[in-house]
């Protein structure tokens, strides 16, 4: 069982630290709220070791490269902040006890920029806005509904609970496409290895016989042939091809062809638009839980999907709302994010007045559906790379061998 190293203010406002030993960073952070404590801070303490060895090295950065704040730094900014608020610290000196705080620092660095805006008289929504490589635009969106409600401390609690959840579901996530990655990279070498080595090698046998080839021989040949004499300008085609591939997928037009194709393949599409209707929900029951208005915090909520094609659904619903739509019935439409089941389960949390917790709950169901149909694919996906990856070699190999077998009638 992992050790947790933690940071918490007591019921007082004392600052503690301790440690503990639970089977993950919810479980941790349930029991340190359990004790009566408001966690500021948590970290796996092997993780934190391995993470200060790396920075100890590389304080200005890997190869001078400026670092950048990570999740979890923003995650125990978020934390913290909320709970000096809460024990009431004046805002200004809660700033100045999160630059004291921070280790890293890219962190340090940038929250006394964010304290200066502020004192400079801006809202700390846009303070934080000038920033977007380090607050979301969805972060930005939140902190700016608790600025107007009156309620930032109990926002910027909701959101750091999110940045939790939201890092354990990346976690599941890649760590579920690391075995097929792996697999996938091992049958690229082990056929780039064929076509360069293995096969020019195995031609010297054919030469001198003046027979013809099967045409399965002669097109492993010609790639072979190929692979040998522009390889070197195909790798670079494609360096440069996915260069100006990344550039155009930054572009709007580019996010949204990508959102589109992603949405239509089979097996990712239902689990992409499952993913971003959690997201949505847990968001939109966190807003309204903290006390935002319905159409604010659908407005917020729907940044968060990350789809743009999805989000321009939305969109059309949240209209219906502000015309005066129960929410159920304006997300009805949208079938590919919001199924018939989810849609009466929205509108029966309107009906009884329990909307937030109904969609806390509906997104808590649905990560956990989602781990089983992660974990369902990719199941289905290493046996299927397995014999693709068998298949090809295979075929080369039978490729080759097929020549031999009418040798001896060319020797006589």
């Amino acid at each position: 069982m992992p050790d947790f190293a933690y940071k918490a203010i007591e019921p007082g406002g004392a600052l503690i630290e301790g440690q503990l030993s639970a089977p993950g960073r919810a479980q941790a952070l349930r029991e340190i709220e359990a004790r009566g404590l408001r966690p500021i801070r948590i970290e796996d303490r092997a993780a934190g070791a391995v993470r200060q060895e790396s920075s100890a090295g590389s304080e200005g950065g890997w190869f001078g490269r400026r670092q950048r704040v990570t999740p979890a730094m923003l995650e125990a900014f978020t934390r913290l902040l909320s709970s000096l608020l809460a024990a009431g610290v004046p805002f200004s000196r809660a700033l100045l006890i999160l630059q004291r705080e921070a280790t890293a620092p890219a962190a340090k660095a940038k929250w006394r920029e964010l304290h200066a805006h502020v004192v400079d008289g801006l809202p700390l929504s846009a303070a934080m806005a000038r920033s977007p490589e380090t607050f979301p635009r969805v972060y930005v969106a939140m902190v700016e509904a608790g600025e107007t409600g009156g309620f930032l401390d109990a926002v910027l609690a909701q959101i750091a609970d999110f940045q939790a959840r939201e890092k354990e579901l990346r976690a599941k996530v890649t760590a579920a496409m690391v075995y097929p990655t792996v697999l996938l990279v091992l049958a690229i070498a082990v056929i780039v290895f064929l076509l360069v080595f293995f096969i020019p090698r195995f031609q010297l046998v054919f030469q001198g016989f003046n027979a013809e080839l099967p045409l399965i021989t002669q097109l492993i040949v010609g790639a072979s042939h190929l692979l040998r004499q522009a390889g070197l300008p195909l790798l670079v085609a494609a360096v440069v091809g996915g260069y100006f591939l990344r550039r155009w997928l930054r572009t709007e037009a580019g996010r949204r062809t990508a959102d589109q194709l992603w949405l239509r393949v089979p097996l990712v599409g239902p689990l992409v638009a499952q993913y971003a209707m959690a997201r949505f929900c847990r968001m939109l029951g966190t807003l309204l839980g903290a006390g935002v208005p319905l159409i604010s915090a659908l407005g917020v909520a729907r940044r968060s999907l990350g789809n743009q094609v999805l989000v321009d659904a939305v969109g059309d619903s949240i209209e219906r709302v502000r015309s005066g739509e129960p929410l159920g019935v304006s997300l009805a439409a949208q079938r590919q994010l919001f199924p018939g089941a989810v849609v009466e389960m929205i509108s029966v949390g309107e009906e009884s007045g329990r909307l937030d917790r109904e969609l806390v709950r509906l997104a808590t169901t649905t990560e956990g559906e989602l781990d089983q149909q992660l974990k369902t694919t990719v199941a289905l996906a290493e046996p299927l790379l397995l014999f693709l990856i068998a298949a090809v070699v295979g075929l080369i190999f039978i490729g080759m061998l097929i020549p031999i077998f009418s040798l001896q009638d060319h020797i006589r």
